[in-house]
């Protein structure tokens, strides 16, 4: 079905001047049809008339859409209150249908009949029909309305085949702002395409808008393309906006590359850039790490007449952070100073940002002194400040200030993380030892921090360093409570201190239990329990273990190893020691002490007096302790190898163990 414009669309002079034949026969309908009509000519009608034969005339144009009825039929309701929208809709429809749908008058000469009836004579048809024309304004229209707005676009396009039509200004606005909520981009480099040649551009706001829809859809080349007519058509103000809105949109997508190259051609165009592009082409030499740069454009950018506006402060923040990255702490805090003598007032972030720098720079004077200030002006709140001012005490070594810091989040109500409560409960171990350590994880609690899964393990390793199981396994369970259940190195330290306890069931059913909450044992685990059952000489459970790492794809590595030939060792599965150190051997790995001293054993129980010297050759300038030099010697004179005694004593000395 055909759109059939409404009676008050048929009411107008055009229709009225064109369709006053109501009372003429039918058979000369026809022929003013084509007259009113017109001639398709490049996708547009051209209002040229026409005299063809009837008969012709039928059968070449039976495809196109019938002719509005003059008057509305009686049965169908009245259409005068019909919307100015559903009119202009009908309208546009029924102009593209017609023009994409009817057949070109012109005829093949196969397709002549043989004869002709005599032709209608030029001179009695009425005056040629006026143009259909498509103007700026109904374009406009169109892209108003959200039921016609598909249509703009191709209304556009036929408008630019008729004779004197030129493109408005609103008219390209309406256009581009339709087709970027539409993101029909093809559409999009036709309309931009129609910007050069006409030079017709939309405003300046909408340039900058589709300068960035465009990046952020990846779209570089249209970008590109945009600015580059904006270029070419030397529209300042248009063009140092979009520089600055793709400026930004570069930097959203870490594009930093990309802004400034754009910020070296605005340069090279002479464009008056404004603030905003000035700060994202500082802010993309920060993260690429110039810090010269950053302060060659901060210059430029405080030499400007606007200077300061209002996102000053976003600025100076940005500079800030850019000479921490790069360590030049005390080039931060002097452009805080400048900030201050411009009559503008630091934040939080610029704060938090040049305390950062300082306590990464170890400059402790200045970085504490700046915190007490901050302090004083209630601009202190990020956590990452307050962790580098954690790591800072902790490697000057007065780590009591850490526990300060903890409860100065605590007062101004920030959660203390896991991860400065780590830190300071490592800076404590590592610093004044276990006790300390526990002491000041006590404090932390006190003041109502919350430990994490890292706290929980460290603090479960400390005390199962101290042999304090019982509050091992106190802490254990209020971790397990609060839903940190997969934390391998807390089930790793209750299984390695269970085995050094020599309670096998407890570390076996740890075991069981990490394996039910789902978090796999990797090969610290199996070496604590491989330890554990090799000390205990249990060799059947340690060779369970030793399958199941290897049904589990664990990689043992030396630890392991020691700790399944100990097992044997003392089990007396002398041949499967050997077997067990040969794959060692194959592996590519280095003998240690306790390797050396496990084998020597078994070499000596065995009489395998040759393995045991290839043995020693490898470890051929290592000082042995006093129990393996001695079982080596005392094996060698047995064996009645005067030789390789000599040759022992000569190489090799031992040094006494430590009690």
């Amino acid at each position: 079905m055909w759109p059939h414009p409404t009676h008050a669309m048929m009411q107008s002079s055009h229709f009225n001047q064109e369709l006053h034949v109501k009372n003429q026969p039918r058979r000369n309908l026809l022929p003013r049809r084509i007259r009113c009509l017109g001639r398709k000519q490049g996708g547009f009608f051209h209002s040229q008339p026409l005299v063809l034969p009837s008969p012709v005339m039928a059968k070449c144009y039976s495809d196109w859409p019938p002719i509005p009825p003059l008057h509305p039929s009686r049965r169908t309701p009245p259409q005068s209150h019909a919307s100015p929208h559903a009119i202009r809709r009908q309208l546009a429809s029924f102009v593209l249908q017609c023009s994409r749908s009817c057949a070109s008058p012109l005829l093949e000469p196969k397709n002549l009949p043989d004869e002709f009836p005599a032709a209608v004579p030029a001179a009695a048809l009425p005056d040629a029909a006026p143009k259909l024309g498509i103007s700026n304004k109904f374009i406009r229209g169109l892209c108003g309305d959200p039921q016609t707005e598909q249509l703009a676009f191709e209304c556009y396009r036929r408008a630019l085949l008729q004779p004197g039509f030129l493109p408005e200004k609103k008219t390209a606005n309406a256009l581009t702002v339709q087709l970027l909520r539409a993101k029909q981009w093809s559409s999009l480099e036709l309309l931009v395409g129609d910007f050069r040649a006409y030079g017709v551009l939309p405003e300046k706001r909408t340039c900058a808008r589709l300068v960035a829809c465009c990046i952020r859809a990846r779209r570089f080349a249209l970008a590109e393309a945009v600015l580059g007519v904006l270029l070419e058509a030397k529209k300042v103000a248009p063009a140092a906006t979009a520089f600055a809105a793709a400026m930004l949109a570069y930097n959203k997508l870490h594009m930093y590359r990309n802004t400034v190259l754009l910020y070296g051609q605005a340069r090279v165009a002479r464009l008056p850039l404004n603030a905003d592009a000035y700060r994202a082409a500082m802010a993309a030499c920060g993260e690429l790490g110039e810090p010269d740069m950053v302060a060659s454009l901060f210059s430029l950018y405080r030499s400007q007449k606007w200077y300061p506006t209002d996102t000053s402060t976003e600025t100076y923040a940005i500079v800030c952070d850019a000479f921490g990255k790069a360590g030049r702490a005390m080039d931060a805090l002097r452009c805080l100073r400048e900030m201050e003598a411009d009559g503008l007032s630091p934040n939080a972030a610029i704060y938090s940002s040049v305390v950062g720098a300082l306590a990464d720079a170890r400059e402790k004077a200045a970085a504490e002194d700046l915190y007490h200030e901050a302090w004083d002006n209630k601009m202190l709140g990020d956590p990452d400040m307050f962790l580098k001012l954690t790591v800072m005490h902790v490697e000057a070594g007065v780590v009591e200030e850490t526990v300060e810091v903890a409860k100065d989040m605590r007062q101004i109500g920030l959660r203390v993380t896991d991860c400065i409560l780590s830190t300071i409960i490592n800076g404590f171990v590592k610093r004044r030892g276990l006790k300390p350590a526990i002491r000041a994880y006590d404090k932390l609690v006190f003041i109502g921090c919350e430990p994490g899964q890292v706290t929980y393990a460290m603090v479960i390793n400390v005390y199962c360093r101290l042999g304090r199981s019982d509050r091992a396994e106190a802490v254990f369970s209020e971790m397990i409570g609060r839903g940190f259940d997969k934390c391998v190195v807390a089930y790793g330290s209750m299984i390695s201190m269970y085995g050094k306890i020599r309670r096998a069931s407890e570390a076996m059913k740890m075991l069981a239990m990490m394996k039910q909450k789902g978090c796999e044992p990797n090969v610290f685990v199996y070496n604590s329990l491989l330890d554990m059952h090799g000390r205990l000489g249990n060799a059947k459970q340690a060779e369970k273990l030793w399958k199941e790492m290897a049904r589990r794809k664990v990689r043992p590595d030396r630890i392991s190893y020691t700790a399944i030939i100990l097992a044997n060792n003392r089990a007396g599965e002398l041949e499967r020691c050997m077997e067990l150190y040969q794959e060692f051997r194959e592996t590519g790995a280095k003998v240690d002490k306790a390797m050396a001293g496990l084998m020597a054993g078994v070499f000596s129980k065995r009489s395998r007096f040759n393995e045991l010297i290839e043995l020693l050759k490898d470890m051929n300038g290592t000082k042995l302790d006093r129990r393996l030099y001695m079982s080596v010697l005392r094996s060698l004179r047995d064996a009645g190898l005067e030789v390789h005694v000599k040759w022992l004593q000569s190489n090799f000395t031992f040094v006494e163990e430590k009690t």
